[in-house]
């Protein structure tokens, strides 16, 4: 008789001190992260699917592709349609499947997935993520190579919900590193137009805004480091009534970041995604901020949690 494997597949913990971070096999998800017992990111049960996309790596593109319909060449691509009730293929093609783990240490886990050419993405890739702990927090690096004969556009994002330690959702003040905001339709949150200065309401989390009542499943652009940043990273940070909380790093390519405020997240009610991505909705057709990887190009990016 094997050993019963949960939904999520086998669960990869690693630690160093008092920060302790557990990744799942399937999709390479983040399930957990702490200090000292202290949760800095929302949690689920292996059995479960991941809710919301907790934790995902959203790759080769993040967010949606409407009617999952896009060109490659001047070839038409049709993606399987992920999200049937809006018409859209989301988040990629890696949210369901095995990872392969090629190094596991105590403080550090890599785990790669291959995408093969296949109906709607005609270029295969290599995909590797990076899961590191220390004394400053959790560090993730991404790895995509294309192993195919074409250059192919792409975009990566993740989904991270961070928590500020114990205090509840609504009890935090959420400050974005952005500047813009890209107008969406409502039933399908597809761009209807291109992204706008952050006006009224919205400018408030630029220096921080309370949670409290606040409903949002927006992207939001222009996140750049402060200029006095020394070391030139996009910060976000979910801050606690006590002062505390945890700040959700990456680097400059991560110039867009896509918050949604979840009613119901289990175990937890309100919980809100703070999601960095390298390109908003629907770039598979606009074009807006894709990467473009040649063959046998490897391009790599790196996020982060730190508490403070």
């Amino acid at each position: 008789m094997t050993d019963r494997i949960p939904a999520t597949g086998r669960q990869f913990e690693i630690s160093r001190g008092a920060a302790r971070a557990v990744i799942t096999e399937v999709g390479a998800a983040l399930r957990l992260f702490e200090v000292d017992g202290v949760p800095y990111t929302e949690t689920f049960d292996p059995d479960q699917e991941a809710p919301a996309a907790a934790g995902a790596v959203l790759v080769p593109w993040p967010n949606r592709v409407a009617d999952g319909k896009w060109e490659l060449a001047g070839q038409p691509q049709q993606l399987a349609l992920t999200e049937p009730a809006r018409n859209n293929a989301i988040h990629g093609l890696l949210r369901h499947t095995a990872w392969e783990v090629v190094e596991h240490d105590q403080d550090r886990i890599v785990l790669r997935s291959f995408i093969p050419a296949q109906p709607g993405w005609p270029v295969p890739l290599l995909a590797s993520v990076a899961y590191a702990v220390d004394e400053s927090g959790l560090s993730v690096t991404h790895e995509v190579t294309n192993t195919g004969a074409q250059a192919t556009p792409f975009g990566v994002g993740v989904h991270p919900y961070p928590r500020a330690g114990n205090a509840e959702t609504d009890e935090c003040t959420l400050q974005l590193a952005a500047s813009s905001v890209l107008p969406v339709d409502p039933e399908r949150l597809l761009p209807t137009g291109p992204a706008r200065p952050l006006a009224g309401e919205e400018t408030e989390l630029r220096s921080g805004r309370k949670l409290a009542g606040l409903r949002l499943d927006t992207c939001f652009g222009g996140a750049e480091p402060a200029a006095d940043d020394p070391q030139g990273l996009v910060r976000h940070h979910l801050t606690g009534p006590s002062g505390h909380g945890v700040q959700v790093w990456a680097d400059p390519v991560f110039k867009w970041v896509q918050v949604y405020t979840a009613a119901d997240f289990p175990g937890r009610g309100r919980a809100v995604a703070v999601e960095p991505m390298t390109c908003p909705p629907d770039a598979l057709n606009s074009g807006t901020d894709l990467l473009v990887l040649q063959p046998g190009e490897t391009w790599s990016g790196s996020w982060g949690l730190a508490p403070f």
